[in-house]
């Protein structure tokens, strides 16, 4: 029997370093997440590729993905649409492999009711001075675009809430660490893994 695999939000606020510590973790050899790349209608940043980081579609093509029922959630963010394309997560899961997504705070709050059993992460800065600079160190928003990030943020920090665990990312390699130690305990959990014992227990008697 195949257990089904846990399905890992991790999200936080504009800044906090969502892309850089997922990017971390994919980048041990002995990782076995499986990444589920989220759509968006804003432009790539430098350095970003099409299916690699984003699936970059346009306002028309979103829509009409809204329509079809085919994305797991999605959001309108500071005038850009992100999602999450369902057929894969639901497909991975079925294989008993693990699924992550790195999504915005709305987006993670509506997998939240399509998913209850799935494991919520908020990815939180060590201070709100810390990610202001980190937003204004990318250099690639006006000082009225950052104000109003910050102001996102503040209300981001008050829905943490709706999550299982806070991670704070003071430094990429420590809140890797902790990620994965909550995905390890979380897979011991009894009522994960109760059934496959017992069915062994059954087998040998």
């Amino acid at each position: 029997m195949t257990e089904r695999g846990l399905l890992i939000v991790l999200s936080g606020p504009s800044g906090v370093g969502k892309g850089t510590v997922r990017k971390e973790l994919f980048s041990q050899p002995d990782t076995k997440l499986q990444y589920s790349i989220s759509m968006t209608t804003r432009s790539p940043r430098d350095g970003e590729l099409d299916g690699i980081d984003y699936f970059f579609k346009s306002r028309e093509e979103f829509e009409n993905l809204i329509e079809a029922d085919k994305l797991l959630e999605w959001a309108e963010y500071v005038g850009n649409y992100y999602g999450t394309p369902v057929d894969y997560v639901e497909e991975t899961l079925q294989k008993g492999k693990d699924v992550f997504l790195e999504i915005e705070v709305q987006g993670a709050l509506q997998v939240r009711k399509a998913f209850p059993e799935g494991l919520f992460i908020f990815l939180m800065p060590p201070s709100l001075s810390e990610l202001k600079n980190r937003i204004v160190t990318r250099g690639t928003e006006s000082e009225d675009l950052i104000n109003n990030r910050m102001k996102v943020a503040r209300e981001e920090i008050e829905m943490m809430d709706a999550y299982d665990y806070v991670v704070e990312n003071d430094k990429v390699e420590l809140a890797c660490d902790r990620i994965m130690s909550i995905v390890t305990a979380e897979h011991c959990k009894r009522e994960r893994v109760s059934r496959r014992y017992k069915k062994i227990m059954e087998a040998e008697f």
